[in-house]
C-alpha cells in the first residue's frame, strides 16, 4: 500500500482510475445541467474575454494603463479601486490618509470617472468593476458617463462585483449591515433590469473566499450559497427569476491543483443549474453559471518571483479547461507590488499563447470522459452539497455569516494549509524547498503618497464649481428614498450627475442604515 495523496480540499486521490470509477456526464456542452460548459461550441465560437485588472494612483495614470492594455489586445477592462473608494470615503477624509491610490484607483466623483475612461467608448468595451459596498455609486458614475458620451444604456455591458456577503465572510470592505446591503443589491437588480439589461448586476465571488484560505470545495459551496441568498432576496421583492437570473455572474479563483480546479468549475455549473431550477427558473439561460476567473493571488511567491509565470500558466489552463467565460492572469511580480507594464504584458501573453498555440481551446470540455476528472467532479460536487446542506440548516448564508460559522470554517482551512506548508507536507517551490540565495533585481512599481493631495485639490475645485443647494436637495431626497424603501438607484444617478461625491452619497445612507460593526 503506497502513501495516501489528497487534494487541497482533502479528497483522496487514487493511484489509478479505471472505467468503473464513475459514469461520465452523458450531456453535451450547452445542455442542462451545463457540467460540460454553457456554450455548445465553447471557444470555437469565440475565445474567452481576456481581461487585465488595472487601477492605481489617479484616474489619469490608470487611463494610460487602459490604453496600453487595449493596444496589447485585451478585450475587456477590469477596474481595481483604492480602499477609501471601496468603503465610501472621499480622498480628503481623515480615514483615507495613507491609502489613496494604493490598492487601486481613487474615484471621488463623476469627473474622476470621466478621466478614467477618457478616449474609451463605453459602448465598445466591456468593463468589470471590483466594487461591493459602494457598487451602487460606481455603477451610477459609469451610467452617467455613458449618458454623457451619448451611449444607449441598453447596449452597455460589464459587471459590478456587488457581492456583499463575501465581504462579511472573508474580505471586510463592508459599510452597512447585511439586511440594508441586501436591499441595495436588489435595488440594483431591479433598476438594471429596466435601464441596463445587458449589465451583469452581481459577480458572486468565490475568489476572495479562496484568497482568505478556503479549500476549492468550500469556495464553491459558500459562493453558491451566497448566490442562493441573493436570488431569494430578489424573489421576495417579486422579481422574475428568469429575467434577473440571466444577469447573475460568478467570479472564481484558479489555483495550482490542475485537476481539482477543473473538477471544481464543472461541479459548480451543475450545482448552480439545479439550485436555480429548484428556485423556480424555467429559462435555461437563467440556470447557466457564467463565470470570470482570476489566477490565485495568494499562490504567488515573493521568492524566485519568475516561478510565478509557471504557476499562472497552470492556473490559466485550469480556468480554460474548466470553461471560464473571462479571465485575468496575475503578473509575476504581484507578490512584490502592483504589476509593472512588462509583468502585465507577460500575463496577457500567457492567455494568448494558451488560446492560440496550445490547442486546448479547439474543442469543448476536452477533459470530459477522463476517469479521474469525472470522478473528481462528482466528489467535489458531493462534498460541496454537504456544506450547502449545513448552511441551509442554519437558515442560509446571511444567518451562517451572522453566526460566524462560514468565517470559522475558512479560518480553520487557512490554518491547516499553513501548517502543511510549515511542516513541509505541502511543497512550495522556492519557498520551503528548492531555495536559492537570491538578490531580487525585479523592478517594483511604487505609488507616491502625493496622490492624496492631487485628489484633495480636485475635490476642492469641484465643490467650488458645483451648486451646493442642488447637492443638498438631492442628498435629502436620497435620504428619504432610503428610509421609505423606494428604489434608490434613480436618485443616486441624479446625485452623481449633480456632482455629489462618493463619500457624500455613502454618508447619506450611513445616516439611514447605520454601519456594520
Amino acid at each position: 500500500m503506497g502513501k495516501k495523496i489528497f487534494t487541497d480540499s482533502g479528497i483522496e486521490i487514487r493511484e489509478v482510475y479505471t472505467k468503473g470509477a464513475v459514469e461520465a456526464d452523458p450531456t453535451l456542452p450547452g445542455e442542462f445541467p451545463f457540467t460540460r460548459g454553457i456554450q455548445a461550441d465553447m471557444y470555437r465560437g469565440k475565445p474567452w474575454t481576456m481581461r487585465q485588472y488595472a487601477g492605481f494612483s489617479t484616474a489619469e495614470e490608470s487611463n494610460k494603463r487602459y490604453h496600453y492594455l487595449l493596444q496589447q489586445g485585451v478585450m475587456g477592462l477590469s477596474v481595481a479601486f483604492d480602499l477609501p473608494t471601496q468603503i465610501g470615503y472621499d480622498s480628503d477624509h481623515a480615514l483615507a490618509e495613507g491609502e489613496v491610490g494604493k490598492t487601486g484607483v481613487a474615484i471621488d466623483s463623476l469627473e474622476d470617472m470621466q478621466t478614467l475612461f477618457a478616449g474609451i467608448n463605453l459602448e465598445e468595451v466591456s468593463t468589470s468593476m471590483t466594487i461591493n459596498a459602494t457598487g451602487y455609486i460606481l455603477l451610477a458614475f459609469y451610467a452617467a458617463l455613458a449618458r454623457q458620451q451619448g451611449a444607449d444604456l441598453k447596449k452597455i455591458n460589464g459587471t459590478i462585483q456587488n457581492d456583499i456577503l463575501k465581504e462579511y465572510a472573508a474580505r471586510g470592505t463592508y459599510i452597512y449591515p447585511p439586511k440594508p446591503s441586501m436591499r441595495i443589491i436588489t435595488d440594483i437588480f431591479e433598476w438594471c433590469g429596466q435601464e441596463m439589461p445587458k449589465w451583469n448586476t452581481i459577480s458572486i465571488s468565490g475568489y476572495h473566499i479562496r484568497e482568505a484560505g478556503s479549500t476549492a470545495v468550500q469556495e464553491i459551496a459558500f459562493t453558491l450559497s451566497n448566490g442562493k441568498a441573493y436570488v431569494q432576496a430578489a424573489l421576495e421583492k417579486g422579481m422574475d427569476i428568469d429575467l434577473f437570473g440571466r444577469r447573475l455572474s460568478f467570479f472564481f479563483n484558479a489555483h495550482n491543483n490542475l485537476f481539482e480546479e477543473v473538477a471544481k468549475f464543472r461541479a459548480a455549473r451543475a450545482m448552480w443549474a439545479r439550485i436555480m431550477k429548484d428556485l423556480g427558473a424555467k429559462d435555461p439561460r437563467a440556470m447557466m453559471l457564467r463565470f470570470h476567473a482570476q489566477t490565485g493571488g495568494s499562490t504567488l511567491t515573493a521568492r524566485q518571483p519568475l516561478n510565478n509565470i509557471s504557476r499562472v500558466t497552470v492556473q490559466t489552463l485550469a480556468a480554460v479547461l474548466g470553461g471560464t467565460q473571462s479571465l485575468h492572469t496575475n503578473g509575476y511580480d504581484e507578490a512584490l507590488s502592483l504589476p509593472t507594464e512588462e509583468a502585465a504584458r507577460t500575463a496577457l501573453r500567457t492567455q494568448q499563447i494558451i488560446a492560440f498555440e496550445s490547442g486546448v481551446a479547439d474543442t469543448a470540455d476536452p477533459l470530459a470522459g477522463s476517469y479521474f476528472v469525472e470522478s473528481l467532479t462528482r466528489q467535489v460536487e458531493e462534498e460541496a452539497w454537504q456544506l450547502i446542506g449545513r448552511i441551509d440548516a442554519m437558515g442560509g448564508s446571511v444567518s451562517a455569516i451572522e453566526q460566524g460559522w462560514i468565517q470559522e470554517e475558512i479560518a480553520r482551512s487557512a490554518y491547516e494549509y499553513q501548517r502543511r506548508v510549515e511542516t513541509g507536507e505541502k511543497i512550495i517551490v522556492g519557498v520551503n524547498k528548492f531555495q536559492v540565495e537570491e538578490e531580487s533585481d525585479i523592478p517594483v512599481f511604487r505609488i507616491d503618497d502625493s496622490i492624496r493631495h492631487v485628489q484633495m485639490e480636485k475635490l476642492a475645485a469641484l465643490k467650488r464649481r458645483r451648486d451646493p443647494a442642488k447637492c443638498d436637495s438631492i442628498l435629502q431626497e436620497l435620504n428619504d428614498k432610503a428610509a421609505s424603501g423606494e428604489n434608490i438607484m434613480p436618485t443616486v444617478l441624479a446625485a452623481v450627475e449633480r456632482s455629489c461625491t462618493l463619500g457624500e452619497i455613502a454618508d447619506t445612507l450611513r445616516e439611514v442604515f447605520g454601519e456594520y460593526k
